[in-house]
């Protein structure tokens, strides 16, 4: 899943949306942040969900099944562009899934960013900038976004990659992954609320 995506799915409070959010930037053993009170009990429990719902996710038979929609020839990269390709179709239809609107959900999200940046590992405070002012979790429901977003994170990757354009297979496959979203995310929804309650 990608960003806009595990703050749907996060619990409430402000602790475990910034823990929701973190999940791609904190890396190894949850008990070292712990110990140290470097991050509160629930952004430490929504890294710890984040990465179960990743898990979660490359298993399942529908993700799958949108991963081999992916051309041969990308299909190496096929979670990155499927997570970003799900998080477009939240955003598109967000109205389907969540009560208030979009832009109310991100705004909200954004100043609590903004406002804890300080908290947040280094790597997520040198892009909060750019996601807060460019509208990162928004602009994914138009296709020229998700475009940008594939082609910057195939610039960053340091080992060759056929993400450039890759935006294109979202294009291809549109009706297919939609219907693929769609089935997908009441399982991901469900599997974050019983995981949420064990944690």
């Amino acid at each position: 899943m990608n960003y806009l995506a595990h703050l749907f799915l996060s619990p409430p409070g402000e602790d475990a949306m910034l823990g929701s959010l973190m999940g791609d930037f904190v890396k190894g053993p949850l008990t070292n942040h712990t110990i140290s009170g470097r991050y509160s009990a629930d952004m430490t429990q929504a890294i710890a969900l984040h990465r179960k719902i990743d898990g979660y996710t490359d298993s399942h038979p529908v993700v799958r099944e949108s991963w081999n929609r992916v051309s041969k020839g990308r299909r190496r990269f096929a979670g990155v562009m499927v997570d970003i390709f799900y998080d477009h179709y939240l955003a598109k239809y967000w109205s389907d899934f969540h009560g208030s609107p979009l832009s109310e959900f991100t705004g909200d999200f954004y100043a609590i960013l903004d406002r804890r940046r300080s908290e947040m590992p280094e790597r997520l405070q040198r892009i909060s900038n750019s996601l807060i002012s460019l509208d990162w979790l928004g602009s994914y429901a138009n296709v020229n976004s998700v475009r940008s977003a594939l082609n910057g994170i195939s610039q960053r990757l340091r080992r060759e990659n056929t993400l450039i354009d890759s935006a294109d297979e979202l294009l291809d496959n549109y009706a297919e992954m939609e219907v693929d979203f769609r089935r997908f995310l009441p399982d991901a929804v469900e599997f974050a609320h019983q995981s949420a309650s064990r944690l």
